[in-house]
């Protein structure tokens, strides 16, 4: 049985390969004979002469010859094959040995980081006035405000300046005004960035610079963002502390406390917490009035240091900000949103934003959640050992986004330039 199962094997492949032929010829040929009948009627023939002689054996042992042969090792010289598909070190196809994979010089590469409210001081933006474009997104920007914005940023005064509803749009409008330095100086910068982020209202100035928020759209939600978090700190007296708490000290019971002191003294609810994670041991703590003034009562005491009240009317990135949140909401819905460029980092997750859905819901926890700076940072410059960093601009802060860098990775600072 098992003979002459091998005969019509063997009988079989000789037809499959007379048509295959056949094929070929009629595929790429039409001048070549092709009479099909033919080939079949052969192969027929020699198939019908096999089976009628049971004594012919000789291509059986023919196929059993070649069999045996493929199968043998005998002539190899590496052995590897006897047990792998492919001896060591061999390529997978034949022009693998000639690829050249390109690999990025991190150095031809660029991060852009914008800063937030409450660095801008009056007449910082007279530099950027003698670019092209500059003179004309502070036009748009006063019309779509309805108020002469430049005028503001040139003459003050710093008080009128340091307003939070007029501070927001003047920093996001100055920081796109000084990327026309840097889009008339070092152009290919922008087609290098491989990520951005901004500090607080600066995230906005980094969406706009991705493409993810029109010019026009981000200055109009700038201003309701300015305007709701200029009338949530109105409600009640509140601000921003600056500090740097050393390892041993437990900022979570010094908050604790001071938000217990601030209930003694009859103020409902009150909040102290922290804002900001700026670098390594120097927080930003937020809350009301009541409760910074225990903090600053008793720095010595519980071990904080360099203390410092920020310029700013409100303590954001609390609870307190939540009377801010409806009308930021209802502008937001409004707008379109497009996929970003380049990677803009999210302030409340410290990462990438991963698509347009995100940003709209992670803006608005953005405006009532502490900021994670120090770790937007960390993700940003993250790289093996010895790698080089990509050049960093900071653009529009007057060199305190690179100070700020310094402290938290001070060689990815070396190569930081202030537009």
């Amino acid at each position: 049985m098992s003979m002459m199962f091998k005969r019509v094997f063997c009988d079989k492949i000789l037809q499959l390969s007379d048509l295959y032929r056949f094929n070929c010829i009629n595929k790429f040929s039409h001048n070549i004979p092709n009479d099909r009948d033919t080939v079949l009627s052969k192969g027929t023939v020699i198939t019908e002469k096999k089976n009628d002689d049971p004594n012919n054996t000789s291509n059986e042992e023919e196929v059993k010859r070649l069999l045996k042969e493929a199968a043998t090792y005998s002539d190899a010289n590496d052995k590897n094959w006897a047990t792998t598909p492919y001896p060591a070190n061999a390529p997978t196809s034949v022009e693998e040995e000639n690829i050249n994979i390109p690999k990025v010089n991190p150095v031809e590469r660029s991060i852009i980081l914008f800063p937030g409210q409450g660095t801008l001081k009056v007449g910082a933006i007279k530099k950027y006035l003698r670019f092209p474009g500059v003179k004309d997104i502070f036009d748009l920007a006063n019309e779509i405000l309805g108020y002469n914005l430049l005028n503001i940023c040139l003459k003050g005064p710093q008080d009128k300046l340091d307003l939070t509803k007029f501070n927001q749009p003047a920093t996001v409008v100055s920081s796109l005004a000084a990327l026309e330095q840097l889009r008339e100086e070092r152009q290919n910068v922008f087609e290098t960035c491989i990520g951005t982020a901004g500090y607080s209202v600066g995230e906005l100035s980094a969406l706009i610079f991705s493409g993810a928020i029109s010019f026009e759209d981000g200055i109009r939600l700038v201003a309701v963002r300015g305007n709701m978090m200029q009338m949530a700190s109105d409600k009640i007296g509140q601000g921003m502390l600056s500090v740097y708490c050393p390892p041993q000290i437990k900022l979570s019971k010094v908050l604790e406390d001071a938000i217990a002191w601030a209930r003694d003294l009859g103020v409902p609810n009150p909040i102290c917490k922290v804002s900001v994670f700026l670098y390594t041991q120097n927080k930003i703590i937020a809350g009301n009035e009541e409760a910074l003034r225990y903090i600053e009562k008793n720095a010595k005491v519980v071990g904080l240091q360099k203390l410092k009240r920020l310029p700013v009317s409100g303590a954001f990135h609390t609870p307190l900000m939540q009377p801010a949140i409806q009308k930021f909401c209802e502008k937001l819905r409004e707008i379109p949103l497009e996929e970003p460029r380049t990677k803009v980092y999210s302030n409340y997750t410290g990462r990438p934003y991963r698509n347009t859905k995100s940003i709209k819901g992670l803006l608005v926890k953005q405006i009532i959640s502490p900021v994670k700076w120090e770790q937007c940072i960390q993700r940003i410059y993250k790289r093996p050992e010895g790698t080089p960093f990509p050049r960093t601009f900071d653009v529009g802060s007057g060199g305190r986004m690179k100070t700020i860098l310094k402290l938290i990775n001070a060689k990815a600072a070396e190569s930081c330039i202030v537009i």
